[in-house]
């Protein structure tokens, strides 16, 4: 349990340019960030989503992040934080009542195997049967689990956490990016001529921009030539198969056991729901919404929803869904 001052809640938001309103007193003191349903008298809470409302006008919660439209709506035990984004205030927060925060100890354990011409910088913990090959840099205060494999020819950025069972090779991880275990980076695609089946071989390597996360059994492949990208920002889910040669643009959202196929090149802000499926060498703009269980086959120009299979404007797709209904 945290002991955690309003006035510092207040702080980290205003530095994100989160206006704050609200009468609660700078020293008043919150235990734990909870749901609705959940939260009791020294909890923070937020309401975010419509659907909750009956959760909001009962929640037990000492004070919640709420928009100034719905704050009528909470019980009086329940100070109202007036916030423009309640889920962002959220984000901001949550680090400051979580006590499993993974930073570096500094410590490299007797267990791990280090190549001798590796480079490390300052505050780097390496935890047992972790192996670090030839051919590698690690920046400052970066974590890297147990049964972790390290190289070939890896950069990796300060503030990186690598959790356990995570292989790197030929990639390079950008400062203040969370890689789950699981992951797979960096190794051979899936490349070959087709009539004769012989393997090409990949030279490339593997960019995962800066304050990026890429999830548990999630598999990156290195290019043939030049980069595999991963933009700044971006978040990659469980299960995501990533090919050889794709470009993802700056806060990608990607859920889980979405396949993207070689070579497509994806813009910024894009989001793409759960078991979906692109085909390579396509073209997918800025601003794109790509709904869940879609198969895309086709470009999609910039700030277009699509759905389906094959995908296509939503609306479209959904008028579709209309249409065979009735025919049942």
């Amino acid at each position: 349990m945290k002991n955690i001052k309003f006035i510092d809640i207040k702080n980290i938001l205003e530095k994100n340019s989160l206006e704050v309103i609200s009468k609660i007193s700078s020293n008043e003191i919150f235990n734990k960030i909870k749901t609705l349903a959940n939260s009791t008298e020294n909890d923070i809470t937020f309401f975010s989503n419509k659907k909750y409302l009956n959760d909001l006008k009962k929640t037990g919660a000492k004070a919640c992040f709420i928009q100034k439209e719905y704050a009528i709506y909470l019980p009086q035990n329940c100070l109202p934080i007036i916030v423009e984004d309640p889920y962002f205030a959220l984000a901001l927060i949550s680090s400051l009542f979580n006590n499993e925060l993974i930073q570096s100890n500094g410590i490299i354990s007797k267990n791990s195997i280090i190549n001798s011409s590796s480079k490390f910088s300052k505050n780097i913990q390496i935890n047992s049967f972790t192996t670090v090959y030839e051919n590698v840099e690690i920046g400052a205060n970066v974590y890297i689990g147990s049964n972790c494999s390290i190289g070939p020819n890896v950069v990796i950025g300060k503030n990186v956490v690598i959790s356990n069972n995570v292989s790197v090779v030929n990639s390079i991880i950008e400062e203040g990016c969370v890689i789950k275990s699981g992951a797979r980076i960096g190794e051979t695609g899936f490349g070959f001529e087709m009539k004769t089946k012989q393997k090409i071989t990949h030279s490339g390597n593997v960019i995962i921009g800066k304050h990026s996360s890429i999830g548990s059994n999630t598999t990156i492949d290195r290019a043939v030539f030049d980069s595999t990208i991963v933009g700044e920002y971006s978040n990659i889910d469980n299960l995501v198969q990533i090919a050889h040669n794709v470009n993802i643009g700056n806060f990608a959202v990607i859920a889980a056991q979405v396949g993207i196929a070689g070579s497509t090149k994806i813009g910024d802000n894009v989001k793409i729901g759960g078991q979906s499926g692109i085909s390579g060498h396509l073209l997918i703009g800025n601003n794109v919404t790509i709904a869940g269980k879609s198969g895309v086959t086709k470009n999609i120009p910039s700030n277009k929803i699509v759905a389906g299979f094959p995908a296509k404007d939503i609306s479209l797709w959904k008028k579709e869904i209309i249409k065979n209904s009735l025919k049942k």
